[in-house]
């Protein structure tokens, strides 16, 4: 590993409004080019044109980087995100999330878990067994950042996703922000779908099963979405959100994958 590692973060936003984000670590003679790919993406790839553009540089320390594994890959394919959010359900209690907790969890992103329904900038933290929010702040809630996949890995787990068919880069992100989540302390599991109108994929993620994708969790044009980190009720909030913002994570190693499978009820 590059003992000089440089934290990257861009977050665009319109009127206000968040558009997209990307993180990287990398090493120093590749933060131009890394910088250059996340404005890019910013201006052309955000659905409409950002009017604010903000990018962070941050020196890593090598000894507070942690690595980890993603973690396993499931596919559900669906026949419709009625079905999807039923599966959900089953599989965050299967997770350990109570009913309670699983069932509110998905009405809040159905209905758009910030302010008078906004998307909100970060996740939401709720107690696993009572559905409690417990983030102090419902716009912004709380936001995983410092993470990529380790340099020396990078070709060869993008290489396996794209020949399972998961070789979108937004697939990759979103299993190195699983992947550090699952390491955090406290978690029970995680849901989520996309704010995109056009992206009806989400995942319920858990310790024990991994990264479990879900073909359709939201209709076809719906631009609500979000994140759900469910928590043991034990866990200190400002311990989880330490981690989860500032702890810098690697991922070194890709799970299992398996082949896709029609969930019928």
């Amino acid at each position: 590993m590059d003992s000089r590692l440089i934290s990257l973060r861009m977050r665009a936003s319109l009127c206000g409004h968040h558009l997209c984000g990307a993180e990287r670590i990398v090493a120093e003679g590749e933060v131009v080019a890394a910088t250059t790919t996340m404005v890019t993406r910013a201006m052309q790839g955000a659905g409409a044109l950002p009017d604010e553009v903000h990018c962070s540089l941050e020196r890593l320390d090598p000894a507070s980087i942690r690595l980890v594994s993603l973690p396993d890959v499931a596919t559900f394919e669906v026949s419709d995100w009625q079905s999807g959010r039923r599966l959900a359900k089953q599989l965050l209690t299967r997770a350990g999330v109570s009913l309670e907790a699983a069932s509110f969890a998905l009405e809040l992103l159905a209905a758009g878990p910030g302010p008078d329904g906004t998307v909100m900038r970060g996740a939401v933290i709720m107690n696993a067994r009572t559905g409690e929010r417990l983030e102090t702040d419902a716009g912004r809630g709380v936001r995983v950042s410092r993470m990529d996949l380790e340099a020396s890995v990078r070709p060869a787990i993008e290489s396996m996703l794209a020949a399972a068919g998961l070789g979108h880069h937004r697939v990759a992100e979103a299993l190195v922000l699983a992947a550090k989540v699952l390491s955090a302390p406290g978690i029970v599991a995680e849901v989520c779908w996309s704010d995109d109108p056009a992206y009806i994929t989400g995942y319920v993620a858990d310790p024990q099963y991994g990264y479990q994708r879900i073909t359709a969790l939201k209709e076809s044009g719906d631009p609500r979405g979000g994140r759900v980190f469910f928590v043991d009720p034990e866990m200190t909030l400002d311990t989880l959100s330490d981690y989860l913002e500032f702890r810098p994570v690697l991922c070194n190693a890709l799970g299992r994958i398996s082949p896709p499978t029609f969930w019928s009820e």
